[in-house]
């Protein structure tokens, strides 16, 4: 059975001899959630398989990235290529004009997982939850064909980011990837080593589900800390990285309020913080800690391994605004998702 096409762009297509009743309705109800986050934003956001409209997303991500049209972050000839063979191309469209584009393909286990490479929004529509109504469009589009988890990297030192990826949309990281691009030349990333956060996002989990209709889980370092949670990385008074404790089963730790203006304007202070991340959260996680949420105001909550309980998440419940990127150029979403 085929329903007409939503607001938002999202069409659901339910094969009852390949997906359960119940499978069918979370997907239609993805696709609901898709549209009324489009619609809040102000776009229609849906799939992009026309030639002239894949050359514009390779034009806004060079935009959003600073690129080098030598050193374009995604060719045409590769943008085509993935949409033919089926893979996710969004963009979010204002009447005529792209305003942010999304990028995925299918991973392992086949068919049941999705890799989301490339995210941005540009400044055109910055602060209007653009990035938002993208990421719910990829999530009912992935749901519609069966798939139950979509994957990420972004870049942990980036505040706003680990805000959208690990409380607005309930994500959670699962692995710390050191310099995991190698050598990049755009303008934002030039000079710094790429580590990132590896996060997965189960799509019909409960967290998931209640971000994805604006209930984010919302992490509280203060009432962590006043439960016994120790600070193993903080701020100093100058701004830059100072190591902490570990002797805790839950850990908090800090990030700079804003690396990339750091990158420009002190970036020895930047590596510092690139270098104190790594040798604290990647350590942590390496050893089977587990990030379990980010308060908004600039630290990761970490539990180390053998404090889990069953229903620990690190989070309560509660209703954010939420916040998009506020470069000059426009916003990388979620990190590669954004480089």
């Amino acid at each position: 059975m085929t329903d007409s096409p939503t607001a938002g762009g999202i069409t659901p297509v339910i094969d009852s001899n390949h997906r359960s009743r119940d499978s069918g309705h979370r997907a239609a109800d993805a696709a609901a959630l898709a549209s009324a986050a489009a619609e809040a934003s102000g776009v229609q956001v849906r799939e992009v398989r026309d030639g002239r409209e894949l050359d514009a997303i390779q034009g806004l991500f060079n935009f959003v990235w600073q690129a080098s049209p030598a050193s374009p972050l995604m060719t045409g000839e590769l943008l085509r290529a993935l949409a033919k063979s089926g893979n996710y191309i969004g963009g979010a469209f204002e009447g005529n004009e792209l305003v942010g584009a999304s990028v995925g393909f299918f991973g392992a286990p086949a068919e049941e997982a999705v890799h989301s490479h490339i995210a941005g929004v540009s400044n055109a529509a910055r602060g209007r939850s653009v990035g938002f109504a993208l990421k719910l469009h990829q999530r009912a589009w992935s749901m519609q064909r069966g798939v139950s988890e979509i994957s990420w990297t972004y870049d942990p030192l980036v505040r706003r980011n680990s805000y959208f990826n690990l409380a607005k949309l309930a994500a959670r990281p699962e692995e710390y990837l050191t310099d995991f691009y190698g050598d990049t030349h755009d303008g934002i990333n030039a000079g710094d080593e790429t580590d990132r956060l590896l996060v997965r996002w189960r799509l019909d989990s409960e967290p998931v589900r209640a971000a994805c209709a604006g209930e984010p889980g919302r992490a509280d370092a203060d009432a962590a800390r006043a439960a016994g949670a120790a600070v193993a990385l903080d701020s100093g008074p100058g701004g830059a990285p100072v190591p902490g404790t570990l002797d805790a089963s839950t850990l908090l730790v800090a990030v700079p309020p804003d690396i990339e203006r750091l990158r420009l304007t002190t970036p020895d202070q930047a590596r510092d913080w690139r270098s104190a991340l790594r040798e604290v959260l990647g350590t942590l996680m390496a050893e089977g800690a587990r990030v379990t949420g980010f308060d908004r105001s600039g630290w990761y909550v970490v539990r180390r391994s053998g404090a889990f309980g069953v229903e620990d998440t690190g989070q309560d419940t509660g209703h954010d605004a939420g916040a998009e990127g506020t470069r000059t150029h426009g916003s990388p979403l979620t990190g590669k998702e954004q480089r």
